[in-house]
């Protein structure tokens, strides 16, 4: 049969298009360069049937099967394709603007470089879907599925993808200025390069996502999920972390836009951190048996007054290093409290601290008939460390606390702070 004659059946109806089809499942007709434009078709059995460069511009394919179908540089704007099967087919380079795609089934299809501008892509199933280079400008997305999906170099700008689903996808080097993303589900998506000046991010989960090199400028980002991102080189200034509705405060990282939200507008959180910074006091020292019992002694009795004592127990973590956990303790502390009898990690846990917070009194302890190791001596310059206070036994230290320790201590605290 000649191409003639199939659209010949074609245009005496979809029923007898689709009878003529349930004849003969085995042929694969060809349409290639038909003009269908604004035919209703809706309901069509055209899985498999060749469209290469049809114009279908406003024909109505709502509900029709075009799985497999090759659709290549096929015009379909303003075409209606509402709830359509369209797996795996073929939509490279197809014109597809202003057409209406929502609730149609796209798995697997080949959309690169097509024209999706201002289509309506809503609740669709885009799963695994190549749309490198497309271009979805202004396209509605809410709520449309595209986990897995690759669209990389995608234009999106302007698009709203709210509520989407993202997760696994390849959104490498895409342009999303000013989209929404509110809500969207963006779980490791590659973001590597991708554009997202003034794109809308509220409530977004975007936790293990890769954002190398990505610029975010002027994003919103009130109530997004931002845990263990990939943010080498990524432009992330002027992150808009409050409401619309409220007044405009930015920050320039991501990861913590989330806490400082949460400090600014949470009374709980700020008074937490008001305890910790107030009352915390940072205790070092050996930790084999007997020195532990010192530093147990000092901790319940500073626990008494009304202080939160921490021991730094020095068994580096796999994810921190020495330094940079000693230096979040110190920083957090009102005063350090340091045993220098048998020193081990001491000197090192020291050198951490004491040179680049001159705002935390450092009190060195040590037992009455040992003497403090070589190296100290060189930090007796700093103001902020306090004379070494000697102790016989642990009754003795605790004696000394509350009349000299403690009140040097406090009194040290006032005039750095003073200062």
């Amino acid at each position: 049969m000649r191409d003639a004659q199939y659209l010949a059946i074609l245009r005496k109806g979809v029923e007898a298009w689709n009878e003529w089809r349930d004849k003969f499942p085995d042929v694969q007709p060809n349409l290639s360069d038909a003009n269908l434009s604004k035919r209703d078709l809706s309901g069509a059995n055209l899985s498999g049937v060749k469209l290469r460069r049809a114009n279908l511009q406003g024909a109505d394919l709502s509900d029709s099967d075009l799985s497999g179908a090759d659709l290549r540089n096929t015009r379909l704007t303003d075409a209606n394709l509402a709830g359509a099967g369209l797996t795996e087919a073929n939509l490279r380079g197809a014109k597809l603007k202003r057409a209406n795609l929502s609730v149609a089934t796209l798995s697997r299809v080949d959309l690169s470089k097509a024209d999706l501008t201002e289509a309506d892509l809503s609740e669709a199933n885009l799963r695994k879907a190549n749309l490198s280079g497309a271009d979805l400008s202004r396209a509605e997305l809410f709520c449309t599925l595209l986990d897995s999906a690759n669209l990389s170099g995608a234009k999106l700008v302007g698009a709203k993808l709210n509520e989407a689903i993202v997760c696994g996808a390849n959104l490498s080097k895409a342009d999303l200025r000013g989209a929404d993303l509110s809500r969207a589900d963006l779980l490791r998506t590659n973001l590597t390069g991708a554009n997202l000046t003034e794109a809308d991010l509220s409530f977004a989960q975007l936790s293990n996502s890769i954002l190398e090199k990505a610029n975010l400028t002027s994003c919103r980002v009130h109530g997004t999920s931002a845990w263990n991102l990939k943010t080498d080189k990524a432009i992330q200034s002027d992150l808009i972390i409050t409401r619309v509705d409220e007044s405009t405060v930015t920050v320039d990282d991501l990861e913590v836009s989330q806490f400082i939200y949460l400090m600014l507008n949470n009374q709980k959180i700020r008074n937490v951190i008001d305890t910790v910074t107030s009352k915390a006091v940072l205790i070092l020292g050996r930790f084999k048996k007997e020195r532990m019992r010192v530093l147990t002694a000092v901790r319940t009795h500073l626990r008494q007054r009304g202080y939160l004592p921490i021991i730094f127990d020095f068994s580096p973590s796999s994810n921190r290093d020495l330094t940079e956990t000693i230096t979040l303790l110190a920083r957090m502390s009102r005063f350090i409290i340091v045993d220098l009898s048998e020193p081990k990690s001491v000197p090192q846990e020291l050198t951490a601290i004491i040179p680049d917070l001159p705002s935390v009194p450092v009190q060195p302890i040590i037992v009455a008939s040992e003497t403090e190791y070589a190296m100290f001596k060189h930090w007796n310059r700093y103001p902020w460390v306090l004379p070494i206070q000697r102790y016989r036994k642990v009754d003795d230290l605790i004696a000394i606390l509350p009349k000299k320790i403690i009140p040097t201590a406090e009194a040290k605290v006032r005039e750095l702070t003073k200062g």
